[in-house]
């Protein structure tokens, strides 16, 4: 059928109305209104755009005029602009369904994928819909700040843009989670996930960025997600302040705490003894926590914990007196830097062990 012959038949009993109208002067009925919205959604829902639909509505328009006396014809554009009102009215009504439809699927999408429910088999289906092909490694970017952000919120619309225009057409997707911005992309392609680390930062203000190892399948998705809120969560737990976290740098986190029970012994034997310490045992780790941050230099921890070199030099010598190990020594040293990480880790002294 030619494309000028698609809008008529959505156009129906609307000359009759039209001429019905203008007879009396009347305007249109009730039930000639909800026909003409129950066609403007017919016509959207077969993708045929509203300027087209108004152009063939003004055109049967000049089809009635003839047949009207002078007088009558004088209510011809008052009628029409009542149909093609209520046309329009259908139409966008359709429109906002659909939209509204479109962004209930990608939403279950995005949940099925990131928490790796759904078959997935029909899951690579319902990703190609969204750009992205599941057969293929990608790795996983989640940025977390102070203020929760949703898909319509100005902050994602202005990252998304910017990626858009940057990478154009590659299989990248943006959405949120849980009040985080979340990005997708192809495992290859670390140049996108930190272009978006690099926006949703400035964006966040003082958020943090974590990217997940890439990985493959539907199932790497999930892994990848995992891998990157897990790198939240021990950025928190450590006070890890880096704005850009990468989860395969901080692979010797799982491994320390794989056996639990071994760590927690080694905290209880390392560091147990601090307790008895005037104010308890958490300011001496957080003193061998700067101690070791920064190259066991007394100078620089003591002014990461606004101390002076005395106090800092004293608190070291009583964690050796408490202890038994000398945090100067490197022999000593590792076992107390591995006791200091398990704390944090564990949450000593603050839970039980």
């Amino acid at each position: 059928m030619a494309e000028q012959e698609i809008p008529e038949t959505y156009l129906e009993g609307y000359a009759k109305a039209l001429a019905g109208a203008c007879a009396t002067s009347r305007r249109l009925t009730r039930d000639e209104l909800e026909s003409l919205r129950s066609q403007g959604e017919r016509a959207a829902e077969a993708g045929i755009g509203l300027r087209v639909l108004v152009r063939a509505h003004l055109a049967a328009a000049q089809t009635v005029r003839p047949g009207l006396t002078p007088a009558k014809a004088d209510h011809l554009l008052a009628a029409v602009e009542q149909a093609v009102d209520a046309f329009a009215e259908g139409h966008e009504r359709a429109q906002r369904l659909a939209v509204r439809q479109e962004e209930a699927a990608r939403r279950e999408f995005i949940d099925d994928l990131l928490y790796g429910r759904s078959d997935l088999g029909r899951l690579a289906e319902r990703a190609e819909r969204f750009g992205l092909l599941l057969s293929h490694a990608h790795a996983v970017a989640v940025a977390e700040g102070t203020v929760p952000h949703d898909d319509g919120s100005p902050i994602t619309r202005r990252i998304e843009s910017s990626l858009v225009a940057r990478f154009g057409n590659r299989r990248i997707l943006l959405t949120t989670k849980d009040g985080r911005l979340i990005c997708i992309a192809p495992g290859d392609q670390s140049d996108v996930l930190s272009f978006f680390a690099k926006q949703a930062y400035a964006a966040t203000g003082d958020g943090q960025v974590a990217v997940g190892r890439a990985h493959t399948g539907a199932g790497g998705v999930v892994h990848s997600y995992e891998e990157a809120l897990n790198a939240l969560e021990l950025a928190d737990r450590m006070g890890l302040g880096d704005p850009v976290l990468h989860a395969s740098d901080l692979l010797v986190y799982p491994v320390l705490t794989r056996d639990r029970q071994a760590m927690a012994e080694l905290v209880r034997s390392a560091l147990g003894p601090l307790k008895s310490a005037r104010g308890g045992a958490q300011p001496l780790i957080d003193t061998l926590a700067a101690y070791f941050d920064t190259g066991c230099v007394a100078a620089e921890a003591a002014r990461r914990l606004s101390l002076s070199v005395r106090a800092m030099t004293y608190r070291l010598d009583r964690i050796h007196k408490l202890t038994g190990a000398d945090p100067g020594d490197p022999v000593h040293r590792y076992t107390l830097q591995t006791a200091v990480i398990g704390a944090r880790l564990l949450d000593w002294p603050n839970q039980d062990l």
